[in-house]
């Protein structure tokens, strides 16, 4: 499913519960636009900015990040722009990414 109108502002990319997507919102404002997460993956991403163009709005400058899971924080490094996030959320997120640099958590995960 592509891009949903809401209102003349405001679009948002559906959930997709086969691949565990969240909703990715946009927010189209007079000076600037702004995203509402960044999905679970860089290929969410790049579907979301897709479904963007499609609709001839620019990409955002500015994605709020509203929490720390997954499902809306491992798109972060493929994102346009500035990311917003809560100080708590931030400092979790730099927690696991310095767990990444030892091996041995990746295992732990894919074991999960």
């Amino acid at each position: 499913m592509g891009l949903v109108k809401f209102n003349d502002r405001i679009f948002y990319l559906p959930h997709e519960t086969q691949t565990d997507r969240p909703l990715l919102a946009y927010v189209k404002g007079e000076k600037f636009s702004l995203a509402i997460d960044a999905g679970n993956s860089a290929d969410h991403v790049d579907k979301f900015y897709k479904s963007l163009e499609a609709e001839n709005l620019k990409k955002p400058e500015v994605t709020i990040i509203t929490h720390w899971h997954w499902d809306h924080t491992f798109g972060m490094h493929n994102i346009n722009g500035l990311s917003i996030a809560h100080k708590k959320t931030n400092e979790f997120l730099k927690a696991e990414q310095d767990k990444f640099k030892d091996t041995s958590y990746l295992d732990i995960l894919k074991k999960r």
